[in-house]
């Protein structure tokens, strides 16, 4: 898959969604408690280093609340930042500002914090393995997530059940692996096998068909596993995979590394908003 885009219309909805969430059902009632309406200025900053994101999400929060209020981005979306950095410097009404304070940081520290963590993995294992996120996503947050992702230099696995055939364990202990394949051939869609052990590879090498994802192999196996697979398939390795093992992992010639903690326990990165 390409990376995700974050549309205009999809940016409005779930900023509105968040604001929705955070100001029902009678607003912001602490800030009702400031008795002026004064125009001060506010800079968003980071307290760790990371890749920055979400910025378009963190400005669209604070224009619906208060179409005055001025975003101005210090730091380009999917650059590096370091600690203290000025992300944006934000002015107008406080009592606006203080309303999408932390609808507008969460979004940014949780984008932020997926595309970080993506592009550690990235850096470890160099160009020639591709590091990519699974369904393993917030419900209702995965387009959010996958563009994080593709933010931080990842690749996006298929976004739904709809996009290729990804034939799991699950679906091979219900049925026979091979009739699976056959019946899926019949439809001009992407095939993926997802093999535990070399013996299940070895039954079906006669078969065409577009990848094989070894899952939860041993590095020893997953090397012969490759030997076998040549280059008659694409190739892909997940399970337990972690910030220690991939560069091990990538070193065997795999060409996809896909990890689902990069959305599914992700840290967010730390930022505040200061006046």
């Amino acid at each position: 898959m390409t990376k995700v885009k974050l549309s205009k219309k999809y940016i409005s909805k779930v900023c509105k969604d968040a604001l929705k969430e955070d100001l029902f059902p009678s607003g912001d009632i602490t800030s009702k408690l400031l008795k002026n309406n004064k125009i001060l200025k506010a800079k968003i900053i980071s307290n760790s280093a990371g890749i920055i994101g979400g910025l378009d999400l963190a400005k669209k929060t604070f224009k619906l609340i208060d179409k005055k209020i001025s975003f101005k981005i210090k730091k380009k979306e999917g650059s590096k930042i370091k600690k203290k950095d000025i992300i944006a410097v934000i002015e107008g009404n406080i009592k606006n500002i203080l309303i999408g304070e932390r609808v507008a940081l969460n979004f940014l520290s949780h984008v932020s914090g997926i595309a970080t963590k993506t592009n550690n993995f990235v850096q470890k294992v160099g160009k020639k393995t591709k590091i990519c996120c699974t369904r393993k996503t917030i419900p209702g947050l995965r387009i959010l997530q996958k563009y994080s992702v593709g933010l931080g230099g990842g690749l996006n696995h298929r976004f739904n059940l709809s996009d290729e055939y990804l034939i799991k364990d699950n679906h091979i202990a219900s049925s026979n692996l091979r009739k699976l394949i056959i019946r899926a051939k019949k439809n001009r869609k992407r095939i993926t096998v997802e093999i535990d052990n070399l013996n299940q590879l070895k039954k079906i090498m006669d078969l065409k068909f577009d990848a094989i994802l070894f899952d939860n192999m041993s590095i020893k196996n997953l090397r012969k596993g490759l030997k076998l697979v040549g280059k008659k398939y694409q190739t892909e390795a997940s399970g337990n995979i972690n910030i220690f093992n991939v560069k091990k992992i990538a070193a065997t010639g795999v060409k996809r590394i896909s990890i689902g903690g990069l959305t599914h326990s992700v840290t967010a990165i730390d930022l505040s908003l200061e006046i």
